[in-house]
């Protein structure tokens, strides 16, 4: 039962993130605890978390080393 609980609200995160991504909310937090849940239990959605965090430290990174725009008097 432990185990279907949790693919179970591992699921229901997914779900309810993805429905965040148009409503107001937090949704890619809420997709990526719900694939943190799931990754207990699949290789796939362990390696989707993966994934997820590489393109947030690449665009953060990015973000960072971007100069800033110069002011025009």
């Amino acid at each position: 039962m432990n185990r279907l609980a949790r693919i179970g609200s591992g699921i229901s995160l997914i779900l309810i993130g993805l429905a965040l991504l148009v409503l107001p909310g937090p949704g890619i937090l809420t997709i990526a605890a719900g694939l943190t849940v799931l990754a207990t239990e699949y290789v796939w959605a362990a390696s989707t978390l993966e994934w997820m965090k590489r393109r947030y430290r690449r665009y953060f990174t990015r973000a960072e080393t971007r100069p800033l725009p110069r002011e025009t008097e």
